[in-house]
C-alpha cells in the first residue's frame, strides 16, 4: 500500500474524530542574548514557545544549485549582515504526500527549493558558549524522498536533558542519489564523482558543527548522530564512508537499514527498487546529455522519471555503492571489515510492530466504514505484522551488530520499542491498529507528542499521558547519557543498566511500567528462524503464510532461497 493511501486513511479518521479550530501561532522574536558568531557571520536566535533557545535554517553549505547540482557540497557563503535565524527554511525539493502537505496543497505537488542545505539548532535557554554540552545531530526520515528538519522540535529534549540538538536537511530523491557517468566525467573534485550526494551533505553538516558548535554551547568532541528510518539508514552510510571519519563520536539508529545497490545496477537497471540512472537522465534531457545539460534541466524534469500515473514518486533511487562514499558491497561489506566501519559506540533498534504503519489500511486485514477502521481478524493481523517486522529487526540489528561483534567490537547496544497504549475512537483501537508501529518512538525520544497531525488527539490522550511522559523522560535520559558518555548506562537511574550486545541478542525493551518496561531481554533473529516460525504459526493458514512470505521476499528477493524450502509456497 502506498504512503498516500495509508495517510489518507489516517487523516480521514482524524477529520471525523477530531474537531476544533487552529490555535494562534507562536511568533518568534530575536533575543539579543542569543546572537552567536560563526565562521560565516553572526546568527541571531530566539526563545521557543517551550522556553528553549533556537536558531533556525542556518546554512551549512553553499546552495547546490546551477553548476553545483549533483556535486559535492561546497562551503557556506560568508555573510556581512547578521542572519536572524528565527523561521524555518524551505524544504528540499520533494513530491508531497498527505503528511507533507499544508495550506491546501494537493498530494503529488513538487515543492521546496534546491537552496535547502540548512540546519536547526536547539539548546537550553541559558546555555553559555563555553558550556561544552553534548551535541546530537538529528537526521530525519521519509524514505530519503521527503521530510524536513523543522518537522522535529528539539526544544524539550535539549532543555530537559542538557544537550544541543541539531536537526539537518539534505538533498532528497534523485537530487540526493543519482549515478550517471556524465556526472563523474566533469568532476571538479574527487567527491563530485559520487552518487550519494545526500551523504556528502550530511558530512558537510558535521563539518559545520565541528567548526561552529562551540559558539552555541556544544562540545565538538562529543557529537552523536541519531535518526529514524531513512535517517538511521543514512547513519549506517556515514559509518561506512571514509569522508565522515572523525566527525562524530557516537551513533543511534532508530528503525534503520543496511541495503545498498551496486553502481552498475544503479546506472543500468536490474534492481528491485530504482529507476536506472541512465534511463532517468535520458528522460530528463535526452540520451546524450552531458553534466552541464543535466544540471540545467528544470526541477520538474528531474523528478518526472520517478513519478507514477497518479503523480506520486515510485521506483525511487537507493543508496549506491559508488566507490567514492560507499565501497563495493556497501554498508554490510564495510561492517565485515575491521577497518571499514566507524569505530564509535553504536545503539541500533527497532519497534516491535514496525509494519503496522504500512498494513493498517490493507483491505485484506482491516475493514473501513467512513473514518472508522477495525481489524478483520486480530490473530491474522498480528501475524502479518510480526514476521516482516522481525525481518526488519534482523536487517537493522542482528545482521549488522553480529558482523561488528565478529571483529571484536563491544561498544554495541540494541533496543526494542513496545509502547502500544494509543487511544480509541468508537470501534477504532489505535493500540491494536498501530501499536508500536514504525516512527512511533520519535515523540518519546523528543518528548514532543506530534506525529500524525490532528490524529495525535486520538493517539495521545489524557488517559495515557502520565505513563507516556514517564517513558519519554526515560528514553530521553538514556539517549542523552549515551551522547554524553559513549555508553547508555542506566540513564542516570531511569531504569536497568543497558547491557552490551551479545550473541544472545541482549537488548533493552522500552515500554511503560504497566507493561513491564523498561526491562532487559534477549532475543535473536535470523531469516531461517523467521521462516521456520512462520511455517509453524497456527494463527494463519497456508494462503496467509505465503502472502506474508511474498511481502518479505518482494523487498529482499534473495530471501526466497531461505523461505521457499521451509514454506513450499508457489513461486510468484
Amino acid at each position: 500500500m502506498s504512503i498516500r493511501k495509508l495517510v489518507l486513511g489516517l487523516m480521514g479518521f482524524v477529520l471525523a474524530a477530531c474537531s476544533g479550530g487552529e490555535e494562534a501561532g507562536f511568533v518568534p522574536v530575536v533575543a539579543d542574548d542569543l546572537v552567536r558568531p560563526t565562521e560565516q557571520g553572526e546568527i541571531a536566535g530566539f526563545e521557543t514557545e517551550t522556553g528553549a533557545a533556537a536558531w533556525m535554517a542556518v546554512p551549512y553549505a553553499a546552495p547546490p544549485i546551477g553548476e553545483l547540482r549533483w556535486r559535492a557540497p561546497r562551503p557556506p557563503q560568508v555573510r556581512t549582515a547578521r542572519l536572524d535565524a528565527i523561521t524555518a527554511g524551505p524544504v528540499c525539493p520533494q513530491v508531497t504526500n498527505t503528511l507533507s502537505t499544508s495550506g491546501g496543497a494537493e498530494v503529488g505537488q513538487l515543492i521546496g527549493s534546491e537552496d535547502c542545505l540548512t540546519l536547526d539548532i536547539y539548546a537550553p535557554r541559558d546555555v553559555r558558549p563555553d558550556e561544552a554540552l553534548p551535541v546530537m545531530m538529528w537526521i530525519h526520515g521519509g524514505g530519503n524522498v521527503w521530510g524536513s528538519s523543522s518537522a522535529y522540535d528539539g526544544s524539550s529534549l535539549a532543555s530537559q536533558q542538557g544537550v544541543i540538538i541539531v536537526s539537518v536537511q539534505y538533498r532528497l530523491g534523485p537530487l540526493g542519489f543519482l549515478a550517471h557517468p556524465a556526472l563523474r566525467e566533469d568532476a571538479a573534485m574527487p567527491e563530485d564523482a559520487a552518487a550519494n550526494f545526500a551523504l556528502l551533505d550530511l558530512v558537510a553538516a558535521l563539518e559545520w558543527i565541528q567548526d561552529n558548535i562551540q559558539a552555541f554551547g556544544g562540545d565538538a568532541g562529543r557529537v552523536t548522530v541519531f535518526g529514524e528510518s531513512a535517517g538511521a539508514y543514512n547513519i549506517a552510510g556515514l559509518m561506512a564512508m571514509p569522508q565522515a571519519r572523525g566527525l562524530f563520536h557516537r551513533a543511534i539508529m532508530q528503525s534503520g537499514g543496511t541495503a545498498s545497490v551496486p553502481l552498475a545496477v544503479a546506472e543500468q537497471g536490474g534492481g528491485a527498487d530504482a529507476v536506472a540512472g541512465l534511463a532517468a537522465a535520458a528522460a530528463m534531457a535526452g540520451p546524450d546529455a552531458d553534466g552541464d545539460v543535466l544540471r540545467a534541466v528544470p526541477l520538474e524534469s528531474v523528478f518526472a522519471p520517478y513519478r507514477d500515473e497518479a503523480g506520486e514518486l515510485t521506483s525511487l533511487p537507493r543508496m549506491i555503492e559508488d566507490g567514492v562514499t560507499l565501497r563495493e558491497g556497501g554498508i554490510l561489506a564495510a561492517a565485515e571489515d575491521p577497518d571499514g566501519f566507524a569505530q564509535v559506540p553504536l545503539i541500533t533498534g527497532t519497534n516491535r510492530d514496525e509494519m503496522k504503519l504500512y498494513l493498517a489500511f490493507d483491505p485484506q486485514l482491516t475493514r473501513r466504514l467512513g473514518p472508522l477502521v477495525w481489524l478483520r481478524d486480530r490473530d491474522v493481523y498480528e501475524a502479518a505484522v510480526e514476521y516482516p517486522s522481525r525481518n526488519w529487526r534482523y536487517n537493522a540489528v542482528d545482521g549488522l551488530l553480529n558482523r561488528l561483534a565478529a571483529n571484536g567490537r563491544q561498544d554495541l547496544w540494541s533496543y526494542r520499542f513496545d509502547w502500544d497504549e494509543g487511544g480509541s475512537f468508537l470501534v477504532t483501537d489505535t493500540g491494536a491498529l498501530l501499536g508500536a508501529s514504525h516512527a512511533m518512538e520519535i515523540p518519546f525520544v523528543f518528548n514532543h507528542f506530534e506525529l500524525f497531525g490532528s490524529y495525535d488527539r486520538v493517539l495521545f490522550t489524557d488517559r495515557n499521558e502520565a505513563a507516556r511522559i514517564e517513558l519519554a523522560d526515560t528514553m530521553g535520559a538514556y539517549w542523552a547519557y549515551f551522547a554524553a558518555h559513549g555508553e547508555p548506562g542506566d540513564g542516570i537511574g531511569m531504569g536497568p543498566v543497558w547491557p552490551q550486545w551479545t550473541d544472545t541478542g541482549a537488548a533493552l525493551r522500552f515500554d511503560t511500567r504497566a507493561d513491564g518496561g523498561p526491562e532487559v531481554f534477549s532475543r535473536t533473529e535470523s531469516p531461517l528462524g523467521i521462516a521456520t516460525d512462520l511455517a509453524a504459526d497456527d494463527r494463519i493458514d497456508g494462503v496467509q503464510r505465503c502472502r506474508i512470505r511474498d511481502l518479505i521476499v518482494s523487498g529482499q528477493p534473495a530471501l526466497a532461497s531461505v523461505f521457499d524450502p521451509v514454506l513450499a509456497c508457489q513461486a510468484d
